[in-house]
């Protein structure tokens, strides 16, 4: 006796449905993509209970006469390929032929078509796969259909539904990535009679921006376009400082289709490195066109995944792309203070310099204080004319004047940790240690890309004793060790010796560094070259900075701010935190009710 079936055709459609239909904002994406590719310039998606009881999809597009609606609910029928070369040059979203089906075996639909130039449209009604005849209907030009009462006879698949609110956010969400891609497109989304978007045609990437996420994004983002080899690049990204906790706001776009990429992602980490803390992500809206023929979109049911046949060359471009805009861009971190009412407290860290400013000027009365005279780092031997730090007991060392550029004294320090220094337009209040390691860390890495670091033969090595891994290590990245001037030998059984060290970074204690180092190294394992080069010299410069709670002098204060102005990324540390928060006057006279 067989036990292999040939199954009916309406099964085989429940069994895709698994596949492509897993909540109603499956349904959503499906429709709006089939309203896409019939060329519509308006689209109305209107939803009672989450998309659970209705999830309705109008538009205005081509349309269909009644064959092709009749049609349109079989397996793998489609108007978008017709043979295997069709496959190579894929220009719509959807191309598969088999979501309409797969929705109406698990569903109630009824669907309704009009061509332009038919003098009535068709209508049909689909009952979980059980089809009625086309009828003649009345209605405009394009196609409507509803879904109602999803999964209604699949109880074991309808209780997994989530909330109304929760499955709203899914398809929120999936109008959102339709909205961003099709600007030339008018759409609406109601829930339950009370629209929540109304989106014009023809808007800029900023306007839907604005429309669809919170004003602070919109209000702190940064534009690039590149083309280069068939590849052109839009880029509207979030400064660092409206970076998120998750990647729900990362929206990449290949030639209007939503995907997620590994390659891409990794290239947007990358150009954010040392902008953003660990663990945060960047917001950015990245649009991309290049040739069909360079991808292959049909790996995924969802198609929300591709293959890119060159992808080290994208990485590479959305990379460069990225990191230039950034590197070219002031991304010095604004105060966002609350507005403050009789009744409100201040955080304690505001309050501790709202008390500290105040005993200042308690003390200091508001008269023209003398010029000071602020002295510069030694000069290491190295490159010609920087200032290199040189560290004794503090990190600064003294040998020729210049004065503060503001030609007075306008800055004070709080708790030996944080200098507010008086700007043209307002203050800026600093880091000390997250300032100066982002000064040391761009030194360093300066020196490390004209060659290796200047080093100093040690008259006395000192010796230390590593694991077998750690002894792996040391030899795995020779190369790295080398280039960094750090001399590591064999010294005895399990033992090895440090014989020279940077210059730079003379006065560290030595062998606790190339322990850390070592162990950093070992952590990365196989990593990106640049990635394990920005992580070293990273952890050097905080090792090597001024820590909070040292006290500084006002030449040590005066060093920091005048290095502060010669740096384009003093905004913040190589770790991605702020390195200085700005009050402008603006904001000031606001919290003072002067506005």
């Amino acid at each position: 006796m067989s036990r292999i079936y040939s199954l009916d055709r309406n099964l085989i459609n429940k069994i895709a449905a698994g596949e492509v239909i897993e909540r109603p904002a499956s349904v959503v994406k499906e429709l709006i993509e089939n309203s896409i590719d019939s060329g519509s310039k308006k689209i109305t998606l209107r939803l009672l209970d989450g998309g659970k009881k209705l999830i309705s999809v109008t538009d205005d597009g081509g349309g269909m006469d009644a064959e092709d609606l009749s049609l349109a609910f079989e397996s793998h029928a489609t108007s978008k390929i017709k043979t295997d070369n069709d496959l190579q040059k894929i220009t719509t979203l959807g191309f598969r032929g088999e979501a309409l089906a797969s929705i109406a075996s698990v569903a109630h639909i009824k669907a309704t078509s009009r061509l332009e130039a038919a003098p009535h449209a068709s209508s049909i009604e689909i009952d979980c796969g059980e089809k009625t005849a086309v009828k003649p209907a009345s209605a405009d030009y394009g196609t409507a259909i509803e879904v109602r009462d999803l999964f209604y006879k699949l109880p074991a698949r309808r209780k997994f539904l989530k909330t109304t609110n929760t499955e709203m956010g899914h398809i929120s969400e999936c109008f959102t990535r339709f909205a961003l891609a099709y600007r030339n497109i008018e759409m609406r989304l109601l829930h339950n009679n009370r629209e929540l978007y109304h989106l014009n045609a023809d808007e800029t990437i900023t306007q839907r921006i604005q429309s669809l996420f919170p004003g602070e994004i919109a209000e702190n983002l940064l534009q690039s376009q590149v083309t280069e080899k068939q590849i052109a690049i839009t880029a509207l990204m979030g400064k660092p400082s409206v970076s998120r906790t998750n990647s729900k706001f990362q929206y990449v776009f290949l030639n209007g289709r939503y995907i997620r990429d590994k390659f891409i992602f990794h290239a947007v980490r990358q150009a954010y490195r040392g902008h953003i803390e660990p663990g945060r992500y960047p917001v950015i809206f990245l649009f991309i066109q290049m040739p069909c023929d360079d991808y292959d979109v049909n790996v995924h049911p969802t198609k929300i995944e591709v293959r890119f046949y060159n992808s080290n060359l994208l990485h590479s471009q959305i990379l460069a792309a990225l990191r230039d805009k950034l590197l070219g861009s002031d991304l010095e971190v604004p105060a966002r203070t609350p507005a403050l009412t009789a009744d409100s407290q201040l955080p304690q860290s505001r309050k501790e310099i709202v008390d500290a400013m105040s005993e200042f000027f308690k003390k200091h009365r508001p008269q023209a204080q003398p010029t000071l005279q602020f002295k510069t780092h030694t000069r290491c031997a190295g490159a010609p004319g920087e200032n290199v730090p040189q560290y004794e007991k503090s990190p600064f060392k003294a040998s020729q004047h210049f004065e503060h550029p503001l030609g007075q004294r306008a800055f004070i320090q709080i708790h030996n940790s944080f200098i507010v220094a008086v700007e043209e337009d307002g203050f800026v209040v600093i880091d000390q240690h997250a300032l100066h390691e982002r000064i040391i860390y761009d030194k360093l890495r300066r020196r490390f890309e004209r060659g290796r670091l200047e080093s100093q033969k040690l008259l006395i090595p000192e010796s230390f004793e590593l694991t077998a891994q750690q002894s792996e290590t040391v030899e795995r990245h020779a190369e790295l060790l080398e280039k960094l001037a750090i001399e590591i030998v064999p010294f005895g059984p399990n033992t090895w010796s440090v014989q020279t060290f940077p210059t730079l970074l003379s006065k560290m204690q030595l062998v606790d560094y190339v322990k850390d180092l070592l162990d950093l190294l070992a952590e990365q394992g196989p990593a990106d070259y640049q990635q394990l080069l920005h992580e070293v010299l990273a952890m050097t410069a905080c090792k090597a900075a001024i820590k909070l709670g040292q006290q500084l002098s006002d030449e040590e204060i005066g060093q920091l701010l005048s290095d502060k102005e010669a740096s384009s990324q003093s905004s913040r540390c190589p770790h991605g935190r702020p390195a200085s928060i700005k009050f402008s006057t603006k904001e000031l006279k606001k919290q003072f009710k002067r506005t």
